[in-house]
């Protein structure tokens, strides 16, 4: 069965919907208008944690050897590079679609897809998505979200994060079966990341007074730092725990 793109009626409809994006009155570090209702989403993902997500992640992480996990992960990027340079192109940053597009064919040839020689060759890793792209056409962030499974966003990137979904060239190519790759290779990094990175998690959403409180922070203070938005607000290095 062949998959159409979405028509540019859909995705306009979804970039006029960020309209409706919660604004502050006034500037503040955290605006989070839904916050009852996000303090229960986050007790819901923090159940699936406990009971499924973190138990499946070091299951994983035990069982298959760190060069497959790297290798898995390697892949998932390489399905996602398409949609970054499309978003580097709606971005105007010419410089880094170029660069997505030499390290795309530079894996393709020498990395199957599955190794990552352009790193070391010097085409690393730069993602995007369709968050950042309207951070740069100067959609505001919105209010804060937390949503089922997928965890903390913002209006603005939650809205994002579904046109990359549709429109990711990637999931146009595959057809039947073939099309669930990218998710599944999504998920497996997931997990891996979960596995990797146990301990931090597990002090956020575990040891924290307020699991909620921690996670909106870190998650907001990440997001404002990878959009080179001013931090000083904040005496928090995001990558600090992931070095």
């Amino acid at each position: 069965m062949t998959t159409t793109f979405p028509s540019r009626a859909v995705l306009l409809g979804l970039i006029l919907g960020l309209a409706a994006c919660s604004v502050p009155d006034g500037p503040v570090d955290v605006h989070d208008p839904y916050e009852t209702r996000n303090r229960k989403v986050h007790e819901f993902n923090k159940g699936l944690d406990r009971s499924v997500v973190r138990p499946v992640a070091r299951a994983y992480g035990t069982a298959v050897p760190q060069p497959v996990r790297a290798g898995v992960a390697n892949f998932a990027d390489y399905l996602d590079t398409p949609k970054y340079i499309l978003n580097d192109v709606a971005q105007g940053n010419g410089r880094d679609a170029v660069h997505n597009v030499f390290r795309f064919a530079f894996n393709t040839v020498f990395g199957f897809g599955v190794l990552d020689p352009a790193t070391e060759a010097g085409l690393e890793r730069r993602s995007t998505g369709f968050g950042e792209t309207l951070y740069v056409w100067g959609v505001p962030e919105g209010a804060y979200l937390e949503a089922p499974v997928f965890g903390p966003s913002t209006e603005r990137d939650t809205a994002g994060r579904i046109v990359d979904i549709v429109t990711n060239p990637v999931s146009y190519v595959l057809e039947d079966e073939a099309a669930a790759i990218p998710i599944v290779a999504g998920a497996l990094t997931g997990l891996n990341a979960r596995y990797e990175f146990g301990d931090t998690i597990d002090s956020v959403l575990y040891e924290s007074a307020d699991s909620y409180a921690q996670t909106r922070s870190i998650y907001l203070q990440n997001r404002r730092f990878e959009l080179g938005q001013e931090t000083d607000d904040f005496d928090f290095d995001p990558y600090e725990d992931f070095e």
